[in-house]
């Protein structure tokens, strides 16, 4: 059963198209307050700053602890193209994040349903839903990589 129009994947995607644009990798990420409010949006800049840290959801995050004022991110959903790598998906359960949805699945750098299963050796679990626009993001992902081949 395909899941109902997601406006903060839609927007995720926009700024993964944006990433490509500047030579990043195509990662979107928006978080969101509880209530739905946005609080923070990022596309990776690992590249542009250059920074190994800076994928779109760490960005996310360290926007939305500037702007709360907590490092503790409680009740928001992070939306995002991209499984979290391991780094990003620590950062995620440490921030408190209620739920996290992405699109799609990253066999091999990811940390969330790959790879070392960040959440299954942490306090903290959000709730994932993954597999949103699955289709889309690995375009964008596909099409980045084999432009560079």
């Amino acid at each position: 059963m395909p899941f109902p129009p997601n406006p903060q994947m839609a927007r995720a995607l926009d700024l993964a198209r944006a990433a490509a644009a500047a030579g990043e990798v195509p990662v979107g990420a928006v978080l969101t307050a509880l209530d739905g409010a946005l609080l923070a949006e990022a596309h990776n800049l690992t590249r542009s700053l250059p920074d190994p840290t800076a994928h779109a959801e760490m960005l996310v995050l360290r926007e939305a602890a500037r702007t709360l004022g907590s490092e503790r991110l409680i009740g928001c959903t992070l939306t995002v193209t991209l499984e979290p790598c391991p780094m990003c998906a620590a950062a995620i359960a440490e921030a408190r994040i209620a739920r996290l949805v992405y699109a799609a699945s990253d066999p091999k750098g990811g940390g969330v349903e790959h790879g070392p299963r960040v959440f299954a050796h942490t306090r903290h679990v959000p709730e994932i839903i993954s597999g949103i626009a699955e289709a889309e993001a690995s375009e964008l992902l596909k099409a980045f990589f084999a432009a560079r081949r």
